[in-house]
């Protein structure tokens, strides 16, 4: 397939890798030229604007930050949507895959006005984190129609291991704030004991070791606590990322009248990690906000 790519980070650069290694063309743009660029040893091409994108690419993928960055890319000026109307003869562009994470009402909004050229939208949030995407095996929940879904799902695998159509479009939002809920909890939990194994004065790191196969084990626990332990990790995501999502999960609560009290806990750490100049820091940077120094007597 002919694909637009928006967003080579931490996540989209190593996509649009597989993306290229499993025969697609891609063009790349990102608000940052040099990070598309980067690609280019690869195989990618570089588009200068969105609209660039709608004179070749039949689907286009978004890996940008949230909902304001995807109006811009989408609908502003040298957006997609617009260079999509404007096309003379016709725009080849049939699809959006947006793998970003945003209120699901954001999601239903954009999936109405894409509508309205004629593209199908699919709203397919991700997890498993860089690694995951490094090594191909994402997993992907998304929301949109059957057809629309079932059209780019193929071109999905190229980089991830599962792909779940959770409904119509929003589905796939809502499903990862439910991923989020699970993953930002259990992360501050997680910093919570190695926080009391470090003050109780044994060995934190091996954590992972003598909680391995009991029911406190999980590819979480056993990322986060080397990453809370030793210092020297490379960064998988920044601690503002959590706190984005887990603002979306209140808003999704507020608006469905559903009580989360363990969210309104992690949100509160996050927004004390914020105060405290962390929000750029890695996502295991629940630790650095529970280490207040402890003042004895």
């Amino acid at each position: 397939m002919e694909i637009g790519f928006c967003g080579p980070g931490l996540m989209g650069a190593p996509m649009i890798r597989h993306l290229l290694g499993a025969g697609h063309a891609v063009q790349v743009w990102n608000r940052t030229r040099a990070k598309a660029e980067a690609l280019v040893p690869d195989g990618a091409t570089v588009a200068s604007t969105p609209a660039e994108l709608v004179s070749r690419a039949e689907g286009i993928f978004l890996c940008v930050l949230d909902s304001a960055a995807v109006e811009e890319v989408v609908f502003g000026v040298n957006g997609i949507v617009p260079a999509v109307m404007q096309q003379e003869g016709g725009s080849p562009v049939r699809w959006i895959v947006d793998h970003g994470s945003m209120p699901p009402s954001a999601t239903r909004g954009f999936a109405r006005r894409a509508a309205e050229a004629d593209i199908g939208w699919i709203d397919a949030p991700v997890s498993g984190g860089v690694a995951g995407a490094m090594a191909g095996t994402l997993a992907v929940m998304a929301g949109g129609e059957t057809a629309d879904v079932a059209a780019v799902t193929p071109v999905i695998k190229a980089y991830a291991a599962r792909v779940t159509h959770m409904g119509a479009a929003g589905a796939g939002q809502t499903t990862k704030l439910c991923n989020q809920a699970i993953v930002t909890s259990t992360v501050a939990a997680i910093a919570e004991a190695v926080s009391l194994a470090q003050r109780s004065g044994i060995d934190a790191a091996r954590l992972t070791q003598a909680l391995a196969g009991g029911w406190a084990d999980s590819v979480l626990l056993q990322t986060f606590v080397p990453r809370m332990t030793q210092a020297g990790q490379p960064p998988i995501g920044a601690l503002g990322t959590f706190q984005k999502d887990v603002d979306t999960i209140a808003a999704a609560a507020y608006e469905t009248g559903t009580p989360m009290p363990v969210s309104g806990a992690v949100q509160q750490l996050l927004r004390l990690g914020a105060a405290m100049g962390l929000a750029d820091a890695d996502l295991s940077g629940f630790i650095d906000v529970l280490q207040t120094p402890r003042k004895d007597g």
